[in-house]
């Protein structure tokens, strides 16, 4: 492999001739960012300006589609009314915003660490701090949706909000782009459920929008360089990645939706989660918005070893 950069560096900027995977060749990693900035310079989005934030609710529209509802087909759901089952929706809208914006500071946190020691005018640090501005963007605008629906924010739980702090810290490059496919992906997959959605509410159908087309750029990004980083890193950092990616799969199971929006509609709060835990349709949602990703994590030899059992704790893998 030759370097484009004058530095000797594997994660510098560089030729991929000759390097390929299960996929197939790799492509050369500062064509694909051209690409993705052609693609940014046409369809970005400013949420401010985009959405109409002041239209009021419109009556009987859900805020979330009811068959992602996490007690949907439940014994639990078939005895709430259809009030507080749209109540719950509306909560876990909020629970999955706040969820995102945590992920995508994460997801920040690690695109800067990449770039940090890379030739800043090349294309590929170029679109990295492009994705940088968008996630900003969404963050922001998953906030604002928060606040528009009336709902509190739902944090992480105080352990996995600190272990994240060490999971990004100590996260190999490779573990940092599988961990943002994971937090892509599968919220990717519920969102282009729900933007075409017209039982949904406009405003929620049109945050989603935006966030589906914006992110489908983020993820080609990370898988392309998740699929350099695993054919190019030395053995331990393979492994290493392996491990933290099962890990981190089992918190974002965990944490995908809070516990505490089911008190917050008046549930037991203890039997909401075990009948959300032992639902199946609830079991084949999550497996099926994973499925894209876990089937890609396969095949670039990312699902292997502990790290394989570890996915399959989460409930993300059947």
């Amino acid at each position: 492999m030759t370097t484009t950069t004058g530095t000797n560096d594997r994660d510098s900027v560089s030729d991929v001739r000759g390097l390929r995977d299960a996929l197939g060749p790799l492509r050369d990693r500062e064509q694909v960012a051209l690409r993705l900035l052609e693609s940014s310079a046409k369809h970005s989005f400013d949420p401010d300006r985009e959405l109409d934030w002041d239209s009021p609710w419109e009556d009987g529209k859900w805020y979330w589609p009811p068959e992602l509802v996490s007690l949907y087909d439940t014994p639990l759901w078939r005895r709430m009314s259809e009030e507080q089952r749209q109540e719950l929706a509306r909560h876990e809208l909020a629970s999955l915003c706040s969820l995102g914006i945590w992920f995508e500071v994460i997801l920040m946190q690690l695109l800067v660490r990449h770039v940090y020691d890379k030739p800043v005018t090349s294309p590929h640090v170029r679109y990295a701090l492009t994705e940088i501005a968008d996630e900003c963007r969404h963050s922001m605008m998953f906030a604002r949706l928060i606040e528009k629906t009336g709902a509190p924010a739902y944090p992480v739980p105080r352990l996995y909000h600190n272990l994240a702090r060490v999971l990004k810290t100590v996260s190999t490059t490779p573990g940092s782009f599988a961990a943002a496919l994971l937090g892509e992906e599968i919220l990717d997959w519920m969102q282009r459920l729900t933007f075409p959605d017209e039982r949904l509410q406009p405003l929620v159908r049109g945050v989603t929008r935006i966030h589906v087309i914006e992110e489908a750029r983020h993820v080609r990004y990370a898988r392309e360089e998740l699929r350099r980083q695993m054919v190019t890193a030395p053995r331990w950092e393979r492994e290493l990645t392996r491990l933290s990616c099962g890990e981190a799969a089992c918190v974002f199971s965990v944490c995908f939706i809070s516990p505490t929006v089911y008190e917050n509609v008046g549930l037991d709060r203890r039997e909401a989660v075990a009948q959300a835990r032992a639902s199946g349709h609830r079991r084949e949602v999550m497996q099926t918005g994973a499925r894209r990703l876990t089937d890609f994590l396969d095949d670039v030899g990312v699902l292997r070893g502990p790290g394989r059992r570890l996915w399959r704790a989460s409930g993300l893998l059947a």
